[in-house]
């Protein structure tokens, strides 16, 4: 995950020996049990990142593991610790994100020689429950100061005048060091400064120095060689400048190229026409990078912040509103798919960051407006219920203040909202909303409409957590019905209703007629869904619980004993549901006379549930 290495880095030699010197020996450095973490910190533009890149490519034969995470927002932190989870070999999709973090801490606490680089960090708090302990080194980027605690501050300045002259000589033909100098001094020795300049002198050529040594039009700042830059990549290639427009607008993390070529046909021309051409495509890329607006890395397309910032000022508000909706359109035609399925998480983390700088709750268009609504779903699907519901919070009340509380996407942003509230066990709120959705479900869509079935799952869900255990089974029952005579018997909509109606009969003492429900929804969600789906698990642990009060606790036993090593393996250690599992299968130990390996089982089970900070246990759909 670490960006590629910039083949035209130089300078920085005596901070990279003292970076390396001061990880090996632990000088001042903080140390998280032995883990020595150091801060990269200065202002934007100044090199940090490209500093951090540099040393994990010019030691990686150091370490074994080497892992890159964007940390700017700190809750798409735990995805990137999922897929390194997944490369370490000790989680697999869907994981929840804490079973992640300790799986990942776990591993490499039995290692000596890894290296993470958490970059463009915003504060400590953001980061430090994902510190790992152990042996390894850690990296962290950040324009903030303030990282003694639990970091060692490492001051990264301006390039020294000797290595602005240098890159500029090294990147311009026939630059006299007198007028490099005079380059460097003007940018204040800035690297992003510096590279920018060097690539538009670069550019217009030896021809714009005039005898005498000053440019004629010399750029006197970052900003004023950015639009310089911006402007005669406009005059030369008009489509590699749509390109850096639309880039302004995503976040500064890694953009796949191919997004482009999925939404060729949005996109105006020359530009649409050329991403739809491989070749012609490539040269849209290269001339990009050419202006140094842009790298492209692993066929994925990087702008730095400062930049995209001085390209989105330079536009009119039009061109600003127009450039904008054009990165809407690429986001949404790289749609990541269904957010309640974890094959999909990893696509859904990648969108997100770019997603949310667009601010979907402001946008007109209603495809992006439904693909946020989406994420948020994702979010709380993921384990991130605070942050999928402020996310939800701000699209219903955005789309309920433009188009009424009667609208669509208004209600549709609702049900996520009260989906979230129960996650994060505000039962009453969640439960007032989700009645408040039913009711205009029902008056607008019809009783039968699929948003109204969902809608009544969903007041089910919060009457059964509240304890209005017949309450929910009614509705469950009318919505079963109304879901296998409009979807079908095999639907996992249906599914889902039968599975929660079968919950519902065995908490009301109904347990023969709760087994012969839950006995055809575990055959029906194995043959549809697969053995490991976690809808499959939920029914197969409903139906162990049903098989142990009837009386056939060693029946009960064994299917909890095989749903709960796929608990394990599939959703992990920590999941809700995996520990509700290992309480399940603790009394079944308990009813065959296994009395300490239930006290072994209860204590492993109490330990992680308190370690989840008082996350309350729940059964999944």
């Amino acid at each position: 995950m670490v960006p590629a290495r910039n083949p035209a880095f130089s300078g920085r030699e005596s901070l990279l020996t003292a970076m390396r010197d001061r990880l090996l020996s632990g000088g001042r450095a903080v140390v998280q049990a032995r883990a020595i973490v150091q801060v990269l910190h200065g202002v934007g533009g100044v090199g940090k990142t490209e500093l951090a890149v540099e040393y994990a490519h010019r030691f990686a034969s150091h370490y074994d593991v080497v892992w890159w995470i964007a940390a700017e927002r700190a809750a798409l932190i735990g995805e990137q610790f999922a897929a390194l989870a997944r490369a370490l070999g000790c989680a697999e999709p869907g994981w929840e994100l804490t079973a992640v973090r300790q799986a990942v801490h776990a591993t490499l606490r039995e290692r000596d020689r890894w290296l993470l680089v958490f970059d463009n960090a915003e504060n400590p708090e953001d980061i430090a429950a994902w510190l790992p302990r152990g042996h390894g080194h850690v990296l962290v980027t950040s324009r903030a100061r303030d990282w003694d605690e639990i970091a060692e501050p490492v001051e990264v300045d301006v390039l020294a005048r000797a290595e602005s002259v240098a890159i500029l000589q090294g990147r311009v033909d026939a630059l006299p060091t007198a007028d490099a100098d005079q380059v460097a001094r003007a940018m204040g020795d800035l690297p992003l400064a510096i590279v920018q300049a060097a690539a538009y002198l670069a550019d217009t050529g030896a021809a714009e120095i005039p005898a005498g040594g000053r440019p004629s039009s010399y750029p006197h700042s970052l900003a004023a060689v950015t639009r310089l830059a911006f402007e005669r990549l406009r005059g030369e290639d008009p489509a590699a400048a749509d390109l850096a427009g639309i880039c302004a607008f995503f976040a500064p993390e890694p953009v796949p190229v191919n997004w482009f070529a999925a939404a060729a046909a949005r996109l105006p021309d020359p530009l649409g026409k050329r991403a739809a051409d491989p070749v012609a495509w490539r040269r849209v890329l290269a001339r990009l990078e050419r202006s140094a607006l842009a790298r492209v890395d692993h066929n994925q397309l990087r702008m730095h912040r400062l930049t995209q910032g001085i390209v989105r000022d330079h536009l009119t508000q039009a061109q600003a509103r127009a450039t904008r909706d054009l990165a809407g359109a690429i986001l949404t035609a790289s749609h990541p798919g269904d957010a309640d399925m974890p094959a999909n998480w990893p696509r859904w983390a990648h969108m997100l960051p770019h997603l949310l700088l667009l601010d979907p709750p402001a946008a007109a268009s209603t495809d992006l407006w439904e693909m946020a609504n989406d994420a948020a779903r994702y979010l709380v699907t993921r384990g991130d219920a605070r942050t999928g519901h402020e996310m939800a919070l701000r699209l219903r009340d955005r789309r309920r203040d433009q188009a009424g509380p009667d609208d669509r996407y208004t209600r549709r942003a609702a049900s996520t909202l009260a989906e979230a509230l129960r996650q994060m066990g505000r039962y009453a709120e969640a439960r007032e909303l989700a009645e408040d959705n039913h009711a205009r479900e029902r008056r607008i869509s019809g009783e039968d409409h699929r948003d109204t079935l969902a809608a009544a799952h969903s007041l089910a869900e919060n009457l059964r957590a509240l304890g209005e255990i017949q309450a929910a089974r009614e509705l469950d029952e009318d919505t079963l019905t109304r879901r296998r005579r409009t979807l079908g018997d095999d639907h996992p909509d249906t599914l889902v209703s039968a599975n929660n109606l079968a919950a519902n009969m065995y908490t009301l003492g109904e347990t023969q007629a709760a087994r012969e429900l839950h006995e055809d929804t575990l055959t029906r969600r194995r043959r549809t869904l697969g053995d490991d789906h976690p809808g499959t698990l939920s029914a197969a642990n409903n139906l162990a619980n049903d098989l142990r009060v009837l009386g056939d606790a060693h029946a009960a036993r064994a299917l909890h004993e095989d749903t709960l090593t796929r608990c394990r393996r599939i959703l992990g250690e920590d999941h809700p549901n995996t520990l509700t599992t290992a309480t399940n299968l603790a009394h079944d130990l308990r009813a065959i006379g296994e009395m300490q390996a239930a006290r072994e089982l209860d204590e492993d089970t109490l330990a992680r549930r308190r370690a989840r900070s008082g996350n309350r246990p729940r059964t999944g759909p």
